[in-house]
């Protein structure tokens, strides 16, 4: 199991998962989401499935459509694809920790269009009004679940054959959720296509967001009029376009001065954030203390470094 206390995402927004291999699409994380860069995990989405069980803390789960509050011994599942963010919601100074097997769905299908795949994979994963499913111990088919859970992070990954298990015990959690949101399924469900134009807008800013990024020509990379981008981050994001960008600069900030011996000034023009006095200020505004003491709190300490 990896410990992690960072996120990094790719050029397309898609989450970066480390050991993450073809030839076994599966990992296993300990991620303990208070010492992350903002105490949060930032709007993302990836393919592979997400099964967890928070060991302690709470944890706010938003999607662009609902809000989901886990507490410990609770657990859940995110669909594939699909856009969301996660913060604690604990005190400060609180360990807010969470367990999760991450898994592409061909991990449990097998190849592309196996009756597995058929009927029991496709009608989870292609079902837009699913996104994300909460279990709580005091349900009894909830329980079973974050049982098999729980019990699939003690398989080591020094056992014999504990490739073949972690499937066996991934495809017994997938029949028992297959069952629970049976009648989800069945529902008429069509895909939001303003989740497809916030993806292209989040892709636009994370290629040019070293850039000056005006509104317009971020609305033109969803094919939107200045109001509907406005709209839509308001809507669907609760913030504004200008502070979703100045966000995403700050996280790649706080990236480069745990990770690099740039100076100052040189994070502040590549993050677009202009020259050292203006980084600064808004750095302090937004995260409580100054590059410099960002840079000496994750260098100190570099087994804590965000990646």
């Amino acid at each position: 199991m990896k410990n992690m206390k960072s996120i990094e995402l790719l050029p397309n927004k898609e989450e970066r998962l480390p050991g993450f291999s073809l030839d076994f699409p599966y990992i296993s994380t300990r991620a303990q989401i208070d010492e992350y860069d903002g105490r949060l995990v930032p709007w993302h989405w990836h393919r592979p499935i997400e099964l967890f069980y928070m060991e302690s803390g709470a944890l706010e789960y938003c999607t662009t459509k609902e809000r989901f509050l886990f507490s410990a011994g609770m657990g859940g599942f995110v669909n594939s694809n699909v856009l969301h963010m996660t913060k604690p919601m604990s005190a400060h100074g609180d360990k807010t920790i969470q367990l999760l097997h991450i898994f592409d769905p061909d991990f449990i299908s097998g190849h592309h269009g196996s009756r597995i795949e058929t009927k029991y994979v496709m009608p989870i994963i292609t079902a837009p009004q699913i996104e994300i499913a909460a279990f709580s111990p005091e349900q009894d088919r909830h329980a079973q679940i974050l049982r098999l859970i729980r019990n699939a992070f003690e398989i080591s990954d020094r056992e014999i054959g504990c490739e073949i298990k972690i499937r066996e015990a991934l495809s017994q959690i997938w029949l028992l959720l297959f069952d629970l949101l049976s009648e989800q399924i069945q529902k008429a469900g069509s895909q939001d296509k303003n989740d497809e134009r916030l993806k292209m807008m989040m892709i636009y800013i994370h290629e040019h967001y070293a850039e000056k990024i005006s509104i317009s020509d971020l609305a033109g990379a969803a094919y939107l009029s200045e109001r509907g981008c406005f709209r839509l981050f308001r809507n669907y994001l609760h913030t504004t376009p200008t502070d979703y960008i100045r966000s995403c600069r700050l996280q790649e900030a706080c990236r480069l001065l745990a990770n690099s011996q740039k100076s100052i000034a040189d994070i502040g023009y590549a993050c677009g954030l202009g020259d050292s006095s203006y980084f600064c200020r808004i750095f302090k505004d937004c995260m409580n203390c100054t590059p410099v003491q960002y840079r000496k709190k994750w260098q100190d300490n570099p087994i804590n470094c965000p990646k």
